[in-house]
């Protein structure tokens, strides 16, 4: 099934950026797990699969919110460190639930926030016993040297050493999206990260395609200026891949056949 995408001016008057990825590369991206190892393991055969007969170089980038909401957010973390994708390149970008977690570690008072927006179930995934959504000060700094304590060095310096974004030919991956009208070269981190509603809602075209999750969508959303596949898999069950290739792109989800889109 394909889907066309035409190709129109923008309001700032100039032509979409043209699809397009290194020659003899195939690009699988994969949108916010949020501690469903399960779905992550169906998605991985199902790249291992579609990618079986391809004789070029593969890489697989991940969009962050690898963590919270999901019961499994450490056995996330195992899989990507202990068994990654054979015969793949990996990009890990930070999403801000990684980004909470390390803040958290720092400053015991972003607990409090954190916990409401699914930091429970993180907690709780490294042997953190979490009975309620604490009150006092006292118990997030005691939740803070408690997560401190069982956050295995490896996984810490996973989280820490994940990246804002990264570029491939004409795409441009980040977990949030970016600020309309600053340079890519200039954006900021809490932008990268948090923001939503001035960037969902620009249709201005940008110096790359926007690949992006975070912000959720019953379907991936794909214009001429971005690209979003958080379709909320803690909760759906649907968790999203783009593949990229020459000038081709197309889904492969969990629970779904993979769909093709075709730019005119």
């Amino acid at each position: 099934m394909k889907r066309v995408i035409k190709k129109l001016l923008g309001r700032d008057g100039h032509p979409p950026v043209t699809p397009s990825c290194p020659q003899g590369e195939r690009i699988y991206c994969i949108g916010d797990i949020h501690g469903r190892i399960d779905l992550l393991q169906q998605l991985h055969d199902k790249i291992l699969e579609d990618s079986a007969a391809y004789t070029g170089s593969r890489k697989v980038i991940y969009l962050g919110d690898f963590i919270d909401r999901g019961e499994e957010s450490r056995a996330v973390i195992d899989r990507l460190l202990n068994q990654p994708l054979p015969g793949f390149d990996t990009v890990y970008l930070r999403g801000n639930h990684e980004q909470t977690l390390l803040d958290f570690l720092q400053h015991a008072e972003v607990g409090q926030g954190w916990l409401t927006y699914g930091g429970t179930a993180t907690l709780v995934s490294y042997g953190v016993r979490v009975a309620k959504i604490p009150a006092r000060k006292e118990d997030y700094i005691a939740l803070q040297h408690s997560l401190a304590d069982r956050l295995p060095e490896s996984h810490l310096d996973f989280l820490q050493n994940t990246r804002l974004s990264y570029s491939s030919g004409s795409y441009y991956f980040v977990h949030a999206g970016i600020r309309p009208g600053v340079a890519l070269n200039k954006q900021v981190a809490d932008d990268q990260l948090w923001i939503r509603g001035e960037f969902l809602s620009c249709r201005k075209h940008k110096e790359q395609i926007i690949v992006h999750g975070h912000s959720i969508s019953d379907e991936p959303v794909i214009l001429h200026n971005r690209i979003g596949i958080d379709t909320g898999a803690y909760a759906s069950g649907k968790l999203t891949a783009l593949v990229l290739e020459n000038d081709t792109q197309r889904f492969i989800q969990t629970g779904s056949k993979s769909e093709e889109v075709e730019s005119q």
